[in-house]
């Protein structure tokens, strides 16, 4: 005979669950701000629109805009050998070889412009091959006649798929109690640097401004060691 069955039915009314909810496998984005950039953004934005002038530019993720082609780091001068050193300083910040040492690591850059005017945008896209990808604010743009400015960098959840799958409304909860977004607009201004895992999807939304944006991209990755 069990201890239920000589004292009763087992009376389970006071069993409680208590759990604490964490964030699993981080996606590191690093968001920076440059510091005395007065001189850096208007020598930028003149090489930037001087190349312009002088190249029809390349079609990518851009609809609408112009595209430099990926060695402005070859025609950018010492204000792009600037840039590119403070972003390839945060790519080490946030990267790990495990037992590599970091001293041997060959580093390698690409770098591009990009001039969007009111009613251009990029497609959701990612940067296959390479292991970070940076975007740094030159110029912002005016907001358009109605206040409109748009414009802003998004990411996609990458997991989005999956869930979509299987129920089109579903949402997983947070950390923060609210229900997981599948797209994070992210807010930028002039002087902003923003780095980011390459695979991560993202894009840019239309711009409905009334001047120039300008914006400068990276690919950042290793060379492979022997």
């Amino acid at each position: 005979m069990s201890t239920a069955d000589a004292a009763g039915p087992a009376d389970f009314t006071n069993v409680r669950m208590r759990a604490a909810q964490v964030g699993l496998f981080e996606t590191p984005i690093l968001h920076g701000q440059l510091i005395g950039t007065g001189d850096l953004l208007v020598e930028l934005e003149a090489i930037i629109r001087a190349r312009r002038a002088a190249e029809p530019g390349v079609a990518r993720s851009n609809i609408g805009g112009w595209h430099s082609s990926t060695d402005m780091l070859a025609w950018g001068g010492p204000a792009a050998e600037k840039l590119g050193q403070l972003a390839l300083n945060a790519a080490k910040r946030v990267s790990n070889f495990g037992n590599l040492d970091q001293g041997a690591v060959d580093w390698s850059m690409k770098m591009w412009a990009n001039i969007s005017p009111a009613g251009s945008l990029n497609m959701s896209h990612s940067h296959p091959g390479v292991l970070w990808a940076a975007v740094f604010y030159v110029a912002m743009g005016e907001p358009g006649p109605d206040g409109a400015h748009g414009g802003e960098l998004f990411f996609e959840d990458p997991r989005f798929p999956l869930p979509l799958m299987r129920m089109a409304g579903f949402r997983m909860i947070g950390i923060d109690g609210q229900p997981q977004a599948n797209e994070r607009r992210w807010p930028t201004k002039a002087g902003d640097i923003v780095l980011f895992p390459a695979w991560l999807r993202h894009g840019v939304r239309p711009y409905y401004g009334a001047s120039d944006r300008i914006s400068i991209a990276m690919n950042i990755d290793v060379v492979q060691q022997a």
